[in-house]
C-alpha cells in the first residue's frame, strides 16, 4: 500500500486529490496539509511513501519542502503536481531531489500511475516537460535573493525586508542592485517578473 500524504492550499483541489486517488486500491491518503510547514511537519511524523504537493504554497513552497527533506536524508519522495510548466521550475525541482512532476491537467489515471512509479523507486517527469528543462536557463539567483525578491512582490519595503533578514537597508539596496545587475532589469520589480517567468521563485 502506498502511503501519501497530500499537500496543496486550494481545498477543493486537495478534495478531488482525496477523493480520486482513494479510489485506487493501492494507495491509502494519511494525510493533509494546506501549506508547507504543515507538510514538513507532517512528512517528519507520519514518514509517508510520497508527499504529493504543490509549488506555491504559503509559508514553504514545495521545492523548499523538497530541499529540507533531502536535507534531513528523509525517505520520504516528493511528487510536485502543479500548473506551472516553466523549465526553471523544473530544474530547481529535480535539483532538490523530487521524484515526480505533473501537470494538474493531467488524467487521474496517469497520476496514479507516475505515483506508482516513484512508489517503486523511479522517476516520473511529464512527458512534454522532460526536455524542456535541458533548455531552461542557469538559475543565477542565491536563496536570500529569492526570498527578498519574493518580499519585494509581495509589497515590503526596504526597511520591512531589512527587518525580516536582520540586515541594514543600505545592505538589502546592495542586494537589490546586485539582482536587478544580474537579471538585466530595470528595478526590482522588473527583475521579479523576469526571476518568475523563468521558474526561479
Amino acid at each position: 500500500m502506498i502511503r501519501l500524504l497530500l499537500a496543496e492550499d486550494q481545498t477543493m483541489l486537495i478534495d478531488a486529490f482525496e477523493t480520486l486517488l482513494s479510489l485506487e486500491d493501492d494507495m491509502v491518503i494519511i494525510g493533509r496539509a494546506h501549506d508547507g510547514s504543515s507538510a514538513l511537519t507532517l512528512a517528519q511524523e507520519l514518514k509517508p511513501d510520497i508527499v504529493m504537493t504543490d509549488i506555491e504554497m504559503p509559508n514553504m513552497t514545495g521545492i523548499e519542502l523538497a530541499e529540507r527533506l533531502k536535507a534531513e536524508n528523509s525517505t520520504t519522495k516528493v511528487f510536485i503536481v502543479t500548473t506551472f510548466g516553466r523549465p526553471g521550475y523544473l530544474r530547481r525541482a529535480l535539483q532538490a531531489g523530487v521524484r515526480g512532476y505533473m501537470l494538474k491537467d493531467a488524467p487521474i489515471t496517469q497520476l496514479a500511475n507516475a505515483i506508482r512509479k516513484v512508489a517503486g523507486g523511479g522517476r516520473a517527469i511529464a512527458s512534454d516537460l522532460a526536455e524542456s528543462v535541458w533548455d531552461a536557463l542557469p538559475d543565477p539567483l542565491n536563496d536570500r535573493e529569492r526570498i527578498m525578491l519574493r518580499l519585494a512582490e509581495a509589497g515590503k519595503t526596504n526597511q520591512s525586508i531589512a527587518e525580516t533578514m536582520s540586515l541594514s537597508t543600505g545592505t538589502v539596496r546592495n542586494y537589490f542592485s546586485e539582482i536587478v545587475q544580474k537579471l538585466d532589469a530595470k528595478n526590482r520589480i522588473e527583475a521579479s517578473r523576469i526571476a518568475r517567468q523563468n521558474g526561479w521563485l
